[in-house]
């Protein structure tokens, strides 16, 4: 099936003067996404056909996908998705799948939000492509990769947010209506045409700010990023840490890290912090230079019996 037959109406007439093209396998998926076991959000069977595609949610992840592995199209243009309209968030009920709170996805359990409102996160950014297209969401809506959606682990479906890519300043608002992705070091997964709006496609992964917006407030400055400063080749990006444990008592912060240290993981910092009135120290590892580094570390770190680390982005 071309990638043309599975655009809404508005892209096809953007690409009244463009040729179709077949999809490309890939070997592996760059972003490092995991949809996990949590993608119809439904108790029950379900069964749909939607451009080909015959999806039954009863069925097991590793059976229920036509594709073994995930990948990207080699249609539409980037050029074209930069003139697709982003959602205009709108007030909606919740949907009657995917929110069920607590649920629980490989042995972690995951709390839905009471409230978007005032949700600001930032993190690891993933997203997916051709081995989900057409088929069911969380909220059991068609995913369509074409579409400026997303999947998060605690947002309320249907949710937006607005996206911002920090290496670049770039955003986008996104609708979330999926569950994912459940890769601990990730904290929302974008469709692949909002990954292309941001830049976080082709590279696979980027550094985002995930900041909810409040559709029954007007679009104010207060949800829009900052303008991205003045170039400036020797300023630093934002950086990669994880933060292993936040203490109380400090002869326990540096226990940790001191076993950090002796494991040779670099640089080791404790930073002072007050959550809630209470000082604490936080342990964290970092800055790292990528995010397979850092998935590499967290995996290192929990081989030592530590807690699993938690990713942080300044």
């Amino acid at each position: 099936m071309t990638w043309r037959l599975a655009l809404p109406l508005l892209l096809m007439a953007l690409l009244a003067g463009c040729s179709g093209g077949k999809t490309r396998p890939s070997s592996s998926h760059p972003s490092g996404s995991s949809r996990g076991p949590y993608s119809s959000g439904s108790s029950g069977s379900s069964s749909s056909s939607r451009g080909g595609v015959n999806d039954d949610t009863s069925r097991p992840q590793s059976s229920r996908y036509r594709d073994d592995t995930d990948s990207v199209p080699e249609g539409p243009p980037p050029e074209v998705i930069a003139k697709l309209p982003e959602p205009v968030p709108k007030v909606e009920p919740r949907a009657l799948y995917g929110n069920k709170s607590p649920y629980t996805v490989l042995g972690q359990s995951y709390n839905v939000l009471a409230s978007p409102n005032g949700y600001v996160e930032r993190g690891i950014a993933s997203f997916y492509g051709n081995k989900f297209h057409g088929y069911k969401t969380s909220s059991l809506e068609d995913y369509d990769m074409y579409q400026f959606s997303a999947a998060h682990k605690t947002l309320p479906i249907p949710s937006y947010a607005r996206v911002t890519n920090l290496e670049n300043g770039k955003s986008v608002i996104v609708r979330i209506n999926d569950r994912g992705p459940f890769h601990e070091n990730r904290v929302i997964d974008l469709s692949y045409a909002a990954a292309v709006r941001i830049g976080v496609w082709p590279k696979g992964t980027g550094l985002v700010e995930v900041r909810a917006i409040d559709p029954s407030q007007p679009l104010t400055a207060q949800t829009l990023p900052p303008p991205p400063p003045p170039p400036k080749p020797a300023s630093p990006g934002p950086g990669i840490y994880l933060q292993v444990g936040a203490f109380s008592d400090t002869v326990n912060a540096e226990r940790v890290a001191q076993q950090l240290r002796s494991a040779n993981f670099a640089p080791v910092q404790v930073v002072d912090a007050q959550i809630n009135g209470r000082n604490i120290r936080r342990v964290r590892v970092g800055p790292l230079a990528s995010v397979d580094q850092a998935d590499d570390v967290t995996t290192r770190i929990e081989g030592m019996g530590l807690p699993r680390p938690q990713v942080a982005v300044d």
